[in-house]
């Protein structure tokens, strides 16, 4: 009896560790399930389950790498809600276990192209979201990685449940507020993201101007923020104003009259079509010799008329 009851609990056991590492060694490269696919069903079914005692009306996206799974719920306050005013939860869902962390919440999730933050690292997982719906919303930041020692997913610069402020629409009274922003590229493939807001006062004081930098540090792998004065401020503001190295679609504020003085104008030169003053017609042909002071020039062929 006994001997029966170990043989089917190593079955079943069996039968788990086969489930789990087929749903780690088809992953081994990022992307997205196809809820309409068959071959994605289990990890749906998987992550499904293990979101079971959490608050989510609907399961929006699901991308998985190696044993983990990035999750996105939604959640509707009302089935007569619209559907504009959901909000959403970032997840990590663990493919070996049931292990569910959230990473940030937030409404307005937009997905921007993979990036890579390390000259190294593979991409990474960047998007835009805001903290509210129908106010004075701010714009953040972040991206999400793969973390191999923990097994799980993670997000970047998060401080205080926030990623990187971007842009806010909560303008402090009496001040004029000027936001840029952009995703810079570096020459080693790297991608950094930065900020420049200038908040002018006015006849009351001077105004303030604060540019940040947000990056990866290339030795430690640890999320770094800097804020840049001098002549370090003034390259990222130029830099930030051309956009010329911009990650598409991560760029804002270049328009504002800011910028105006840090952008670059190419002057283009129209052809001069005009002789120059010196010109007297009196051009040589190679090999030929300058005909003597008061004679008459005579064409090629021709003899002389006496």
């Amino acid at each position: 009896m006994h001997g029966h009851f170990y043989r089917r609990l190593l079955v079943l056991l069996a039968v788990a560790l086969a489930a789990s590492a087929s749903l780690c060694a088809q992953q081994d490269s990022f992307r997205w399930m196809d809820f309409h696919s068959v071959k994605d069903q289990d990890v749906i079914v998987w992550v499904t389950r293990a979101l079971t005692v959490e608050n989510w009306t609907a399961i929006r996206e699901i991308g998985v790498v190696y044993d983990a799974a990035l999750v996105v719920t939604t959640d509707r306050a009302t089935p007569q809600s619209p559907a504009n005013a959901d909000t959403f939860t970032v997840w990590s869902v663990s493919l070996t276990s049931h292990v569910v962390a959230p990473l940030l919440k937030g409404v307005n999730l937009r997905w921007l192209e993979g990036m890579r933050f390390t000259a190294s690292g593979p991409e990474e997982q960047a998007a835009l979201y805001d903290n509210c719906r129908d106010c004075a919303a701010i714009t953040y930041f972040t991206a999400f990685r793969y973390d191999m020692p923990h097994h799980m997913w993670t997000s970047r610069w998060m401080r205080g449940g926030q990623a990187v402020p971007v842009w806010s629409a909560n303008v402090p009274a009496g001040v004029v507020w000027t936001q840029v922003y952009a995703g810079l590229a570096e020459p080693d493939g790297r991608t950094l993201m930065a900020t420049w807001s200038h908040f002018d006062y006015g006849r009351q004081k001077p105004p303030d101007d604060f540019v940040y930098r947000y990056d990866v540090d290339p030795f430690s792998g640890l999320e770094r923020t800097q804020m840049l004065n001098g002549m370090d401020a003034d390259a990222m503001k130029m830099r930030l104003c051309n956009a010329q190295d911009a990650v598409p679609g991560l760029a804002r504020g270049q328009d504002t009259p800011l910028c105006v003085p840090y952008i670059k104008r190419i002057v283009e030169r129209n052809p001069v079509l005009t002789p120059p003053a010196n010109n007297h017609g009196k051009s040589v042909p190679p090999g030929s010799k300058p005909a003597p002071p008061g004679s008459k020039s005579v064409p090629p062929g021709s003899k002389p008329v006496h």
